[in-house]
């Protein structure tokens, strides 16, 4: 299927021009790690001068962090876990939007070739997430960058490059200029990465975890107290100009490294792994808002930014259904042999975990069943006040550097607490039509916290599909719920992000009901008078609240003026309230989701969102490999299958050009009503697809052992004649390599797997120089596994023969 091919070669091309690629395999460039280093941090680099001098012209990455971890430098050993040598990507696919300037550079100002990458924080590790497949041994980096460029108030700044990372700062002349933290993908991220850690190698991580090799990343926001937050939900960060400030007077001192939590002798701040694993989930636990999701209250969106109006009221099951992904996660690692029983974590991270864990102890009951509104707000009060508590002394006082043994049963302990409150939280969000809630909206009351539903979205399938919550019977039940929902386009075969409507025009919509404007005294007396200011009345009798209002802060504003009038004053003072909840009947202000209510193409009504069908294409397909690996009815597996082959059909390989509107090979943004498809190459999507391919061709890796499972390989994929197969190897050698008809071929870390139709099932293990090995189980041991991740060249290519008929 060479369309399928092509396709495959066009998502791999665009994952590297958004995320990198190594730039010589695994072999370090020394001139270029001593630069680096002396860029993050010119005293490291002079302490070490000798050491560096002594290195090799080209080691290889896991010689080099071997030799590091012998000079018992905590700040080098960092730098070297975190150092990839990374060419050729650029920021985000979209460069109109004002924040994304990017550039792509391959050459210094001498001419010479310069390694680099940057990325928005939500592009660059989703990309690096597929390249990991192919390069296994740098996936403890990418671990290691991600977390050493996180925050100790639990966040991630906007942008990281391969000299550090940077922030969003006001600018009071740029109007599309804010601050904030953008949550989103914080969680999953970081988890896909490291649960492709462990199933390349199982105890690398482990030999890291209460390793202090990690520090924060001091960004110059503040978060607000609880309080704060709960009279404006809204605006909830501020910018610290001193400490910007003295920040910038840090990186000109001892470079990068000024942008890290500092101790008190200024050098950076270190903790252990295990900590940073830590504080981003907790944090996520502490604005957790149960039967809601987690509060949407940094200033920024969620994966879909065109959600950007839910920002402060909205909260997000999407994130809540990632969180228990990584709790449950969390328990089988942390309950696992080999591990230490504690862990050092900053005193004040341990006491931030046990007031959260008493929290969710009290209110364990609550989680047995329906949760009310009374107790909803218990239980807000009590985690957001543990969080404000935290962060609190983190921004007066910093981190004490005092270290605390923290047993890893307590963690465990903690971590089931918070999946029994997120699991009674996903399946109170169960729709009547078999779908789940992708966001609520949060009031907030004096007695209580209210939780209102939205309209049903994509994501949030996605989601409750990715969880790990559902039996297979149940993924299955949610795939045929969204089959039949008003999501379906059927011109397009696929899945719009949310259902399209027809908007109500403004005339139409702002027109306040008889019952409302009745029932205020101030309103009928300024209509009686024919004062405007507040609302107009129009010649049928209709009442409509001023049109130059553009939300209910230019309402108060206007009553404002209007209180200063004696004949007004005390109606004004006696229905604000009232005009307030009429205002919101009237409007809706508080369930508008962003520019997805209003526009009609990128994320908006109508419209497919390529990358979220490729989520759903993925949450599929593991949902088929877990249901699998449990032994589920063959009836559910079939139904799994039928709807992932229906969905990666839909994405457009299977489409005309005129059905798809451009060329189905390449993969495109979006697809708005009534056009084909916009803006190639740059999406998330290609990610997606890509291990969704691999997944696709039976390739499965576990315990550091690779093994193969063709059972959804199609026969249609085999070779119906003789070909070749050109492909580079280990030692970047162009090689072609003859197949017979009945055969498929691709490579794993530039290993060849050659597929051939048999009748009796078997593995072949060719090597450079020793004799083939045969068995009839289709897996590799952890060393063979462990020839091909490290690409050491001596297996020359893997033949795995089956029956055609166990193909579908």
């Amino acid at each position: 299927d060479r369309l399928r091919i092509q396709r495959h070669q066009s998502n791999v091309l665009f994952n590297v021009m958004r995320g990198g690629i190594p730039f010589d395999g695994y072999h370090i460039h020394s001139t270029d790690f001593c630069r680096h280093l002396r860029k993050f941090n010119g005293q490291v680099f002079a302490r070490n001068k000798t050491f560096l001098d002594g290195l090799d012209a080209n080691p290889r990455v896991d010689d080099l962090l071997q030799r590091v971890g012998q000079q018992h430098d905590p700040d080098l050993l960092r730098i070297a876990l975190e150092y990839l040598p990374f060419i050729f990507s650029r920021r985000h696919g979209d460069p109109t939007r004002p924040w994304n300037a990017f550039s792509i550079d391959l050459v210094d100002p001498d001419g010479s070739e310069t390694l680099c990458y940057e990325g928005n924080w939500r592009d660059i590790f989703q990309n690096w997430e597929a390249l990991s497949l192919s390069f296994p041994e740098f996936c403890c980096s990418m671990i290691f960058r991600f977390v050493n460029a996180s925050t100790a108030d639990g966040y991630n700044p906007y942008r990281i490059n391969k000299e550090g990372f940077d922030w969003e700062v006001i600018d009071p002349t740029d109007p599309w200029g804010n601050i904030g933290y953008w949550g989103d993908h914080q969680i999953i991220y970081l988890l896909k990465l490291l649960e492709w850690s462990k199933r390349f190698s199982p105890s690398k991580l482990d030999n890291l975890l209460s390793e202090e090799c990690c520090t924060y990343a001091q960004v110059p926001y503040r978060i607000r107290s609880y309080a704060d937050i709960c009279r404006n939900p809204q605006e909830t960060i501020d910018f610290d100009h001193t400490l910007a400030k003295a920040i910038d007077a840090r990186v000109a001192s001892v470079g990068a490294d000024g942008k890290l939590l500092p101790k008190g002798n200024g050098n950076p701040y270190h903790v252990s792994l295990a900590e940073k694993l830590l504080v981003p989930a907790l944090v996520k636990i502490t604005n957790f808002v149960p039967e809601g999701g987690v509060w949407l209250n940094t200033q920024r969106p969620e994966w879909n930014d065109a959600n950007n109006a839910l920002v402060g009221n909205g909260l997000s099951m999407v994130t809540a259904c990632y969180l228990r992904r990584f709790f449950d996660f969390m328990i089988r690692w942390f309950s696992s042999g080999n591990l230490p029983t504690s862990v050092l974590v900053s005193r004040e991270v341990v006491e931030l975990l046990r007031s959260v864990s008493t929290v969710l102890t009290d209110h364990a009951e609550a989680f047995q069943g329906a949760v009310s509104d009374q107790q909803r707000k218990q239980i807000v009060d009590g985690l957001s006040t543990a969080g404000c508590q935290y962060r609190g002394r983190l921004y007066d006082d910093g981190l004490s550097g005092i270290k605390e043994d923290l047993p890893l049963s307590e963690c465990i302990e903690l971590f089931r607490r918070c999946l029994a409150m997120i699991d009674q939280s996903i399946r109170s969000n169960r729709r009547g039509d078999g779908l789940y809630h992708s966001y609520n909206l949060i009031v907030l009351n004096d007695t209580a916290y209210a939780v209102q539903p939205l309209y049903e979205m994509l994501e949030g399938q996605v989601a409750v599909l990715s969880s790990g919550l559902l039996t297979a019977e149940e993924a299955a039940d949610v795939l045929d719920a969204l089959r039949a929902s008003r999501m379906y386009r059927e011109d397009q075969e696929s899945y719009m992000l949310y259902p399209d409507r027809e908007l109500p025009g403004f005339l139409e919509k702002n027109s306040v009901s008889e019952d409302l404007w009745r029932g205020s005294e101030l309103l009928q007396k300024l209509i009686a008078d024919g004062e405007e200011s507040i609302v107009r009345s129009d010649v049928d009798g209709g009442v409509h609240f001023c049109g130059d209002f553009r939300n209910v802060a230019d309402l108060h504003m206007a009553l404002d003026v209007l209180e200063a009038d004696p004949a007004y004053s005390q109606l004004v003072q006696r229905d604000r309230s009232l005009l307030d909840e009429m205002f919101e009947q009237t409007f809706h202000h508080d369930r508008f989701t962003g520019r997805s209510g209003t526009f009609f193409a990128y994320e908006g009504l109508g419209s497919i969102y390529w990358h979220m069908v490729s989520k759903l294409c993925l949450a599929t397909i593991e949902n088929y490999m877990w249901a699998k690996e449990a032994s589920s009815d063959a009836a559910v597996l079939q139904r799994l299958h039928a709807h992932y082959r229906s969905i990666r059909d839909g994405l457009g390989l299977t489409k005309s050009p005129q059905q798809y509107g451009a060329f189905p090979s390449d993969p495109y943004s979006h697809t708005p009503k009534g056009a084909g498809v916009q803006q190639p190459g740059m999406t998330g999507q290609v990610k997606e697809d890509i291990i969704a391919r691999y997944a696709e061709l039976g390739v499965r890796i576990s315990d550091g052992a690779l093994n193969f499972d063709p059972c959804l390989f199609e026969a249609s994929e085999f070779l119906d004649s003789a070909s070749h197969f050109e492909f580079f190897d280990s030692r970047n050698q162009l090689v072609k390599l003859p197949l017979s008809a009945g055969s498929f071929a691709y490579t794993i870390c530039q290993v060849p797997v050659i597929y051939r139709q048999a009748a009796k099932r078997m593995l072949v293990l060719n090597y450079v120089n020793r004799e083939p090995v045969c068995r009839d189980d289709l897996s590799l041991t952890n060393s063979e596994t462990s020839s091909v991740f490290l690409r050491d060249g001596q297996i020359a290519s893997i033949e795995v023969h089956f029956d055609v008929d166990s193909c579908s």
